[in-house]
């Protein structure tokens, strides 16, 4: 799954409004047509940064954003799925009406509205974990155990989803790397990502570029962290991570071919 940010504050420094509106389609046009010659089975598209401590932006600034590049897309690779990462109901439900594919929800279907819409469309759903919401969720975030509370929130989500009519095969789980969660804790969730697999869904990872793999290794800039999200992604993989979200399209297929030639030796 290529990541392309709407943004002109994305965390990984690469989002498409940083520095001109003027070209901004053509960009999302680039971007898109590069990702697939990379490799890429689907994309990700988002219009309002959810990096630790950024500001909300309203609906109206997020559909400026998302539509016209969704729309772009759709016209030059109809064939390839749009996932629309969003949590508000006006923006899914726009969205969808527009041809994506798949609603990415980082409140984890915590409002129901985005249930309804996703379930009426019979769209895809991705459920992520997040403690708290992107303003405030790195204050301090805590857990008795990090795997338990996530797993039991994600199966409580998956829950609701069903009893409000989404079919269990458009559902996919993601636990949430990064949004409200300690160094050690996103570690423990790949660390124990195989755990994950006992609910029956694909997972979804995402660590691209993330902050934890900088504080690791010493890496400010979000675009030095490639090797450290490579790693990441192969203990992933094994563990059972059936969905890479990325910005780095080329390496993360070289690792998943490699990783899967290897473990299908007999």
């Amino acid at each position: 799954m290529g990541i392309i940010n709407l943004t002109p504050d994305s965390f990984s420094g690469d989002g498409l409004l940083k520095n001109s509106a003027s070209q901004f389609l053509e960009r999302v046009k680039r971007k898109t047509e590069q990702m697939l010659k990379e490799g890429a089975d689907l994309i990700d598209i988002g219009g309002e940064s959810t990096r630790p401590g950024a500001k909300p932006i309203k609906a109206e600034e997020e559909i400026r954003r998302v539509i016209p590049a969704l729309k772009v897309i759709k016209k030059n690779f109809p064939k390839i799925p749009v996932s629309v990462d969003t949590y508000k109901p006006l923006v899914a439900k726009l969205a969808l009406k527009e041809g994506a594919d798949i609603i990415n929800d980082i409140t984890g279907l915590r409002n129901p509205e985005i249930t309804k819409i996703v379930a009426k469309k019979k769209a895809g759903v991705i459920i992520m974990h997040m403690k708290g919401k992107p303003s405030t969720m790195q204050k301090n975030p805590f857990y008795k155990d990090v795997v338990e509370e996530v797993y039991n929130f994600l199966a409580q989500a998956i829950q609701k989803a069903l009893d409000q009519g989404i079919e269990k095969d458009r559902i996919v789980i993601d636990v949430g790397i990064g949004f409200g969660k300690r160094v050690r804790d996103n570690l423990e969730l790949i660390k124990y990502l195989y755990q994950f697999k006992s609910l029956g869904y694909p997972i979804l990872i995402g660590v691209s570029r993330k902050s934890f793999i900088g504080k690791i290794l010493r890496k400010e800039n979000p675009q030095e962290r490639i090797l450290g999200t490579l790693v990441s992604l192969v203990v992933s993989i094994i563990n059972g991570a059936k969905i890479l979200r990325v910005h780095d399209v080329a390496c993360a297929k070289e690792i998943v071919k490699m990783t899967q030639v290897i473990f299908s030796l007999c």
